[in-house]
């Protein structure tokens, strides 16, 4: 398991087994395989959200909200639309096959946490960009998204895009109870 996923599980039990998902299917909807980090936080916990603020988006979330695969749709066209008029981030702007994939929503805020994917890269060496969701700024972060995750809830990253966390007792609350 991967180490920061290990922790997670460690600080926020899961609360039950999940089920398993068709990464075959949605690796092939999404035109490129998916980081194992990522994939293991969705068989452990399932979509839903961490700590009341960061929500796993999942391929097989009924809700097109939380569902990784109706998301990078959406957001590609909304970001394509955007940068009509506002310049990509820096990480963006030097590597024209760079690019993004949303992959964690931060709740009541508009921003998302997405992969930055380049060419030459395998998934595994992909790191975090946050977009704060309602303006230009975005933040790049060297971590995969397991190990961004457990500092953000830890308190640990440096970022400021998170003024509630850590919290005292941490909690994860499954879409397939929320949305059931």
């Amino acid at each position: 398991m991967h180490p920061a996923v290990e922790r997670l599980t460690e600080i926020i039990p899961p609360a039950a087994p999940r089920r398993p998902r068709d990464w075959a299917t949605a690796e092939q909807q999404l035109g490129t395989p998916l980081p194992e980090d990522y994939k293991e936080l969705v068989e452990t916990y399932g979509g839903g959200v961490f700590d009341e603020t960061v929500w796993l988006l999942d391929p097989d979330c009924p809700d097109e909200d939380y569902n990784l695969l109706a998301q990078a749709t959406a957001r590609a066209e909304i970001l394509a639309d955007l940068w009509q008029t506002e310049a990509r981030p820096a990480e963006l702007q030097h590597d024209a096959e760079a690019q993004v994939l949303p992959w964690a929503y931060v709740e009541e805020s508009g921003a998302y946490l997405y992969w930055l994917r380049r060419p030459a890269q395998k998934p595994s060496e992909w790191t975090v960009m946050l977009n704060e969701g309602r303006g230009p700024e975005w933040e790049h972060h060297a971590d995969q998204c397991a190990a961004f995750l457990l500092s953000v809830l830890t308190g640990e990253a440096e970022t400021e895009y998170f003024p509630d966390l850590p919290v005292e007792s941490h909690q994860f609350d499954s879409n397939d109870d929320i949305l059931s």
